[in-house]
């Protein structure tokens, strides 16, 4: 595999790039930075960690649309059943996150553990799926549902036009990689409002429907396993629909070169994190069906909005600026963290040399953070978003599963690795499967869509020995590349 030269350069007086080769240090080396040598610092603190862990998690889902686990499960209990258990595994893998996060103390999450684990082919093939599809799909449909509900006071009596959407999403978007391109600190305060104002959101559903219980609005609990059968094709539809719901749990491990004491902090702001999201997800399901049917909650377009109006009456217009800040923090979280996963790849040789530098002013990975604003551009004005989602669901699930699985093999490849946090091996060996299984049921019960997302997640294959093996590259291509 070809490396990068071990040269310290400057470019344009802006940027700073690399050591041997052709990596930064590590913020967990020991090694002083020399003198005119940018790294990322250590700004992200207990607080900040758990502000994006939250601030990620909670998105646009909770809010707007939980019928995709209710339509596949058949009653209002297995779906409550089907939060709970989501939740608890989802607090499983994340466990498992914050064992690798201590013990492999590089920045990068999914992409640096299973390069630890596997080897480069399996890196390079998750990196590339979430460079051109997963994340600038992912982005552009949190952001048009910011786009959306930041404009739903404003057309309260009529539909809100498409480009008008589109339009304002796009100044989201462009406003998010600014954000994170000029300040780490301020893009992390920024998520720290955020997350409290999601918190504040799901209160305001929470505490009318705990009144509702009291008041013994308990209707639509009665046989509340009663209804259409969970099927084998719908379960995993369910799961996924679940776990998508969850997921940011692992976007702290991302930084991790930037968390202040990592050994603490990470495993901390993880359990934190997320038995706060569980018991606030669990609870909001629960607030909905003190006032809302099960039939309709599933004709509704947004769930939170119909439960508002009910109970709340102007109130209600609150909620969807609530709603759109809930997704600009999704949306700030998810830049924030992905675009170290490109500056890593980078850093190892996997992706293109300017992806690695850092401004030397304002200790940003930039060029990591700006990638993404074409691709998702590309993606917001020209494609069938949701269906590229569903295309990829399972790659994202399927590495989730390899990177716990790397856990497991990497207690017994190497039983010498400090281990500051260890979890019990009944933990990884129960989420690692339930993943995979997931990924076959997927199989299973949407052989199309899965199909299609295995074949895009195979072009990897061929792109790493193109772009990463190969050797004999004209010097048109080296250029471009930045070798």
């Amino acid at each position: 595999m070809v490396r990068k030269a071990a040269v310290t350069t400057v470019s344009n007086g802006s940027y700073l790039q690399g050591q041997a080769n052709g990596k930064l240090p590590s913020m967990d080396s020991g090694q002083p930075a020399q003198e005119g040598k940018v790294v990322l610092k250590k700004k992200v603190t207990l607080l900040r960690g758990i502000s994006i862990i939250i601030g990620t998690i909670i998105g646009a889902g909770i809010f707007i649309s939980p019928k995709g686990i209710l339509k596949n499960t058949g009653s209002v209990g297995m779906s409550l059943t089907v939060w709970t258990v989501c939740g608890i595994l989802s607090l499983f893998g994340a466990l498992c996150y914050a064992e690798l996060g201590t013990c492999i103390k590089k920045s990068g999450g999914h992409y640096t553990y299973i390069l630890e684990a596997f080897g480069p082919l399996p890196a390079f093939v998750r990196v590339w799926v979430e460079l051109l599809i997963i994340r600038p799909a992912a982005t552009a449909v949190i952001s048009l549902a910011f786009g959306r509900y930041i404009l739903e006071p404003f057309f309260m009596q009529c539909e809100i036009p498409e480009l008008a959407i589109k339009l304002i999403t796009a100044v989201g978007i462009t406003l998010v990689m600014v954000l994170n391109s000029t300040s780490v600190s301020w893009s992390a305060r920024i998520q720290i409002f955020l997350t409290f104002c999601k918190l504040v959101a799901i209160l305001i559903i929470i505490v009318p429907g705990v009144i509702q219980l009291i008041k013994g609005e308990t209707r639509h609990f009665k046989n509340a396993f009663a209804g259409n059968d969970a099927s084998v094709m719908g379960l995993p539809l369910a799961f996924y629909s679940g776990m998508y719901a969850y997921s940011g749990w692992f976007y702290l491990n991302f930084v991790t070169e930037e968390v202040e004491n990592p050994e603490k902090n990470i495993p901390l702001a993880i359990c934190i994190s997320m038995i706060i999201v569980t018991v606030g997800y669990v609870l909001t399901n629960v607030a909905y069906f003190t006032t809302i049917s099960a039939g309709e909650l599933l004709l509704s377009k947004a769930v939170a909005v119909t439960f508002a109006e009910r109970l709340m009456g102007n109130f209600s217009l609150a909620v969807p600026v609530f709603v759109a800040l809930s997704c600009f923090g999704s949306m700030n979280g998810g830049i924030f963290a992905v675009s170290r996963m490109f500056f890593v790849a980078s850093r190892e040789g996997h992706l293109p040399e300017i992806l690695s530098m850092i401004h030397v002013r304002k200790h940003t990975p930039l060029p990591a953070v700006i990638v993404l604003h074409p691709l998702t551009m590309i993606m917001l004005f020209n494609g069938d978003l949701y269906s590229l989602l569903n295309f990829l669901s399972f790659a994202r699930w399927l590495f989730i599963g390899l990177v716990v699985a790397g856990l497991i093999y990497l207690r017994y490849k190497r039983p010498d690795m400090p281990r500051p946090f260890k979890v019990p091996l009944f933990i990884p060996a129960l989420f690692s499967f339930t993943c995979l299984f997931m990924v076959a049921l997927s199989l299973y019960s949407d052989p199309v869509n899965t199909g299609i997302g295995f074949a895009i997640t195979l072009t990897g294959v061929p792109a790493y020995y193109l772009f990463i093996v190969w050797d004999k590259k004209p010097k048109w291509f080296r250029k471009l590349l930045g070798k």
